[in-house]
């Protein structure tokens, strides 16, 4: 077992120098340019050591959050993917694009808007993505006006060993690669399941993160070559997503016996139907046992042990790109962003994966280096949305709010870079939908307010609430037990506008 105190206690890259911002993203210090770099990481949950997790071994994300301010409170707008990569790219929520589903394209709703990869190549930026950004599979494809070159794209869903899938095609692999769709019930739902978790013992880029940051690697190389033309550019890594596939290295840096175990594995107390999960996702691999949603203590223990050794690989693969950074001298004009597309449920309440309203589906990491803006080190609890990025990300970069076709519903962030006490918000906003029922949320620093509305039957309004203070791991929904504060909430929920 390694000894975390010890990863931890090296943390800093040193020699970055401070240089100011100025418009058109120039660099008056030292005339460099002023390089993006985003990492996308899935199903990623503040589960890591910089966020307090004590059994985490991720020392480059714990460096990363050295390097810039750490949101304690950061959550995204939908726990889907595909939904929450559109929210990141457009600028737009859920519940103003409508863009809440599998099988739904960005342009089909948005034919001319702006995403935040095309703001920038549209103001002089090449921009190109690697791994997983946009959500592609499930019938949802790449966005080639976002990029200057062609997608860089690597599998999603990957197994090594034979017996891992039978040597037959799975159920995942078919939804993520846009395979036999037209009839997933028939024909993806007679397709073998395929294993939920595999540890071969094999080099790193045997799995698609390691090639992902090996590709990335190569491409700062070239970018390098030439200084003065700035990039965008988005890293997008898959673990931890199930299929819980790494090295074997990785997982023999955990115990699996003294793993943190689920606290609380019921429903909440007094939760409406449309509030609950059950199965889903976690369904499509074996040997979970299917309709079953609260499993033995050796199943929860091998996936709870899975998810840290697949974040534990990831993370190694995010500290190569680090590492080329450094040595190519781009950290002092590049921006960084951390960002986790949803939370993930990890045995509690007896659900895994995301797909919910509740506090460990949505509260994502979010870390952002940005040199003589974002202090180093720094960490905030001021709330911060995914749809935040964009406005950001383009004011940091000398652009300003960015005016674009499709809604930008989020706030610029600089402002909490500069000074982690600043109150821009006193809540996050987020939506899931469950069959007709749109689930709209807000997160204050006590309460959450959940509004389920009958899509059908406008009529038709059930509340949650929870009471973070009293009750951290939401056992009970207390909406009837304190209207005064259903109240307050319901009348933050209308400064928002009606969903979509």
């Amino acid at each position: 077992m390694i000894n975390l105190s010890k990863i931890n206690s090296v943390l800093l890259i040193s020699g970055i120098s401070a240089f100011p911002f100025i418009s058109k993203a120039q660099n008056t210090q030292n005339n460099k340019p002023i390089n993006i770099l985003m990492i996308l990481v899935d199903d990623l949950k503040p589960n890591l050591g910089c966020y307090g997790d004590e059994t985490a071994i991720s020392p480059n994300i714990d460096r990363l959050a050295q390097m810039g301010v750490r949101f304690g409170r950061a959550y995204c707008n939908q726990a889907v993917s595909v939904a929450s990569r559109y929210n990141l790219l457009t600028g737009a929520r859920s519940t103003t694009s409508g863009l809440y589903d599998f099988g739904t394209q960005l342009r089909e709703v948005y034919p001319d808007g702006i995403t935040l990869p095309q703001f920038f190549m549209q103001n002089g930026y090449h921009t190109e993505a690697i791994g997983k950004v946009f959500h592609v599979g499930h019938g949802n494809t790449d966005d080639k006006a976002s990029w200057s070159i062609p997608h860089h794209q690597d599998k999603l869903i990957e197994y090594l060993l034979p017996e891992s899938t039978d040597r037959q095609l799975t159920r995942e692999e078919a939804l993520f690669e846009n395979t036999r769709l037209q009839f997933p019930q028939t024909q993806i739902g007679r397709l073998p399941r395929g294993t939920a978790w595999e540890a071969p013992d094999v080099v790193d880029d045997a799995y698609a993160d390691g090639r992902v940051a090996r590709q990335a690697i190569y491409r700062l190389r070239e970018l390098n070559k030439n200084p003065d033309h700035p990039f965008f550019m988005a890293v997008g890594f898959v673990r931890p997503h199930l299929p819980f596939s790494a090295p074997k290295k990785y997982w023999d840096l955990y115990d699996p016996e003294i793993l943190p175990m689920p606290e609380y594995e019921k429903d909440p107390e007094n939760a409406p139907h449309m509030a609950i999960k059950r199965g889903g996702e976690i369904d499509q691999f074996k040997p979970i046992p299917a309709g079953q949603y609260v499993y033995d203590d050796s199943l929860t223990r091998k996936l709870i042990h899975g998810y840290y050794a697949s974040m534990s690989y990831m993370d190694a693969q995010l500290g190569r790109v680090l590492d080329e950074l450094e040595r190519l001298d781009m950290l002092e004009n590049t921006i960084i962003v951390l960002w986790g597309d949803h939370g993930w449920h990890l045995g509690d309440h007896g659900y895994w994966t995301k797909h919910t309203n509740y506090e460990q589906a949505n509260r994502i990491p979010l870390i952002i280096v940005a040199p003589s803006t974002a202090i180093p080190g720094e960490s905030t609890d001021q709330f911060a949305e995914t749809v935040d990025i964009y406005p950001t990300l383009t004011e940091l970069t000398g652009f300003g709010k960015p005016d674009t076709p499709q809604p930008i519903d989020g706030m610029s962030l600089i402002p909490v870079l500069k000074d982690p006490e600043v109150i821009l918000k006193d809540h996050a906003y987020h939506a899931y939908p469950h069959g007709e029922y749109l689930g709209r949320a807000i997160r204050t620093e006590r309460y959450r307010l959940v509004e389920w509305k009958n899509r059908m039957n406008p009529s038709d309004v059930v509340y949650e609430l929870y009471d973070y203070n009293n009750d951290p791991l939401e056992t009970r929904n207390v909406a009837d037990q304190n209207p005064e504060a259903v109240e307050n909430l319901k009348k933050i929920l209308l400064t928002h506008p009606e969903a979509k």
